[in-house]
């Protein structure tokens, strides 16, 4: 087992629910990570505040300053960089990346998407999922690569569709398994459980044939 704290840099957008999540999650000890800072791109957003709240460091890189989505980045990256983070954490960043930006990271960088991918990349997941009349919906924590919420899928939360669910009481359940499987998969990366070789994800040594799988709180690898 790995005794050093995974050192992680979270990208945030927005109110930063799952950045909490995983904060809990470490004052918890059940997340062996240090997160180093949290940059959001859009300012005075709550994120920040729960950063600030919990002693971490924080930078706003407001997007609408910059004259191109390749300047943006570049800067991103010179920010990210200053603290030799070992793991890049997107937690509701709302933001396309560059190519360039992706392969700085490759390997290094995770996103969590509410949907089960391939299943409704994008946006507006919930809504979709209801129009498409399907039975089961949940989310997927993946790597990223160049594709759109695409690069190897690591683990999905699933849950049964209700009737009479509504896009919001998707979103709010939703979530609630986002708070559990994201910090699970880091703690994976912590501990050294979790390599991707050529796309493939192997956990444990094991090569997963389909993303494991968190269904009424158990774990199916």
């Amino acid at each position: 087992m790995n005794t050093d704290p995974l050192n992680i840099v979270v990208l945030i957008s927005g109110s930063g629910s799952n950045l909490q999540a995983i904060i809990e999650a470490i004052n918890a000890g059940k997340l062996h990570a240090k997160i180093s800072a949290v940059v959001s791109n859009r300012p005075n957003v709550k994120g920040l505040e729960r950063a600030k709240s919990a002693g971490i460091v924080t930078h706003t890189l407001d997007h609408t300053e910059f004259e191109s989505r390749a300047a943006f980045d570049q800067q991103l990256m010179r920010t990210i960089d200053q603290y030799q983070p070992q793991l890049i954490i997107l937690a509701g960043f709302m933001r396309i990346l560059t190519d360039d930006f992706v392969a700085h990271y490759n390997g290094r960088m995770l996103n969590i998407h509410p949907s089960l991918l391939p299943d409704f990349k994008g946006l507006n997941t919930h809504q979709r999922a209801l129009d498409a009349n399907v039975s089961q919906h949940g989310v997927s924590v993946h790597y990223v690569s160049n594709e759109l919420d695409g690069g190897p899928v690591v683990l999905q939360a699933l849950m049964d569709v209700q009737t009479g669910d509504t896009a919001d009481s998707l979103q709010q359940r939703i979530h609630s398994l986002e708070h559990v499987i994201y910090p699970m998969v880091i703690e994976w990366i912590a501990q050294q459980q979790l390599e991707v070789i050529d796309q493939q994800v192997y956990l444990n040594k094991q090569k997963l044939t389909s993303p494991a799988k968190w269904i009424n709180n158990q774990l199916f690898t």
